[in-house]
């Protein structure tokens, strides 16, 4: 490989960034800046009209968050001139042919500095319209992968996705392209991008034929992917308003923190690049060597919210309990009819009995109860999920990098070394609750 640093390899690369507003993206690209400020270029290809809107959109949900914290105390008033030089902001659109990139000089630019392409555009909103997320996370890999094919000095294009496109699936995941060659040849005489346009199509013409509003639209094209479409969850429980839980206690939770994942993309993007091996596919989680199960997870947040209780807007502690778990989807809904369904059912009765007086808190409660139904509905296939994910070339990966860099400890990535009460306890929870979650 020739290959002694990692940072050496970073330096004066020009490095193609999308999904850089998402969590990924924004630290891997405050890692980059961080340990190497010697990289030629990162162009951050974010979703605007133009520049000066996506410059904007840069410096609001990028640049300026918290996490640029360190980057911005180690530059002090050169801040500003470092970002300036070392990042472009590129309006653009994955969806669209060339990224959306209109502009031939540009275009011509791009396709002659860049290097490396990181792909981390995709929508997260697991209950997203279909077609929404049919064009970002399928048909937007494929314009990025037809894009990283005009770039001339192109070494390396990584594409990161959830491990979770392997579908409903127990045992050992093969760390390998087994489920999508699989796929392939069961679609190979098959138009996919056509065949499924031509059902959001029809889809939503049908619903407009039905002068169908624009709530009825949103939500039978949510269902319209929730039956095609596969993500997972994780339920939280501080604000004292999960009560039970569809989940089996056993269930392994592939968990790696963000720094380590994004260690690793740093390390395969050196490791491979300019290979011509093919496709080689990292499954960077835990579950393999370093199982979590839900039991233990549940142990632990139970633990940490009884000694510091979630204080809701009103100055209260939440006082939380352990809950009603239930292992299968019939003994959920059977719990769901007896201590919810029922009484909605009277609440009906008397409803209309009183000539609708209850009406408001009728369609409230059915409301919630449907969000309820529907969410466990989409979470189901990953609360009881019996998949263990291989993680061999993740460690081979490891290994490589141990013994090919003097660097390597500052892109540390081992999962075995996690010690999982500490990491929730200490880490994970507190991380949660100072930077996500409102009261």
């Amino acid at each position: 490989m020739g290959l002694d640093s990692i940072l050496g390899y970073l330096q004066n690369k020009t490095i193609l960034i999308t999904g850089a507003t998402g969590f990924l993206g924004m630290v891997f690209v405050e890692k980059i800046l961080r340990v190497q400020p010697n990289v030629k270029k990162l162009y951050l290809l974010v979703r605007a009209s133009d520049t000066k809107s996506a410059t904007h959109r840069m410096h609001d949900e990028i640049i300026g968050k918290e996490l640029f914290r360190v980057l911005r105390q180690k530059w002090g008033t050169d801040f500003d001139s470092f970002i300036s030089d070392k990042v472009v902001a590129l309006p653009g659109d994955v969806t669209i042919e060339n990224l959306g990139v209109s502009e031939p000089r540009l275009m011509e630019e791009l396709c002659s500095e860049i290097q490396i392409i990181f792909n981390s555009a995709a929508t997260t909103n697991f209950d997203e319209r279909y077609d929404i997320s049919l064009a970002v996370n399928t048909f937007g890999t494929l314009r990025v992968l037809s894009f990283a094919k005009k770039c001339l000095k192109l070494q390396m294009l990584l594409h990161v996705s959830t491990a979770y496109v392997c579908g409903e699936r127990a045992g050992l995941i093969p760390e390998d392209s087994s489920s999508m060659d699989k796929m392939i040849k069961e679609m190979d005489n098959i138009d996919f991008e056509t065949v499924e346009k031509n059902l959001v199509k029809e889809k939503l013409n049908e619903l407009k034929g039905q002068d169908a509003s624009e709530k009825v639209v949103t939500n039978t094209m949510k269902d319209f992917g929730i039956k095609r479409t596969i993500d997972s969850v994780i339920a939280g429980y501080c604000k004292g308003k999960l009560t039970c839980l569809l989940v089996d206690p056993a269930t392994v939770l592939d968990m790696i923190p963000v720094d380590m994942l994004v260690n690793s993309i740093i390390v395969a993007m050196v490791v491979n690049s300019n290979q011509s091996s093919g496709n080689i596919i990292y499954q960077v989680g835990s579950s393999s060597r370093n199982p979590l199960n839900f039991f233990q997870m549940h142990e632990f947040i139970f633990q940490y919210f009884t000694k510091k209780p979630w204080v809701n807007k009103d100055g209260e502690p939440v006082i939380v309990t352990k809950g009603t778990i239930l292992t299968t989807m019939a003994t959920f809904r059977m719990y769901m009819n007896i201590r919810y369904m029922l009484p909605l059912k009277g609440l009906k009765f008397v409803n209309k009995a009183f000539g609708q007086y209850f009406q408001d808190i009728y369609v409230n409660y059915s409301r919630k109860l449907d969000l309820v139904m529907r969410l466990v509905e989409l979470y189901e296939p990953y609360m009881l999920f019996k998949g263990i994910f291989d993680d061999a070339n993740t460690e081979k990966l490891w290994r490589t990098a141990r013994e090919s860099f003097i660097d390597v400890e500052s892109f540390y990535f081992d999962a075995t070394c996690i010690e999982w009460e500490d990491y929730i306890m200490h880490a994970h929870i507190p991380g949660l609750l100072k930077h996500v979650l409102i009261k």
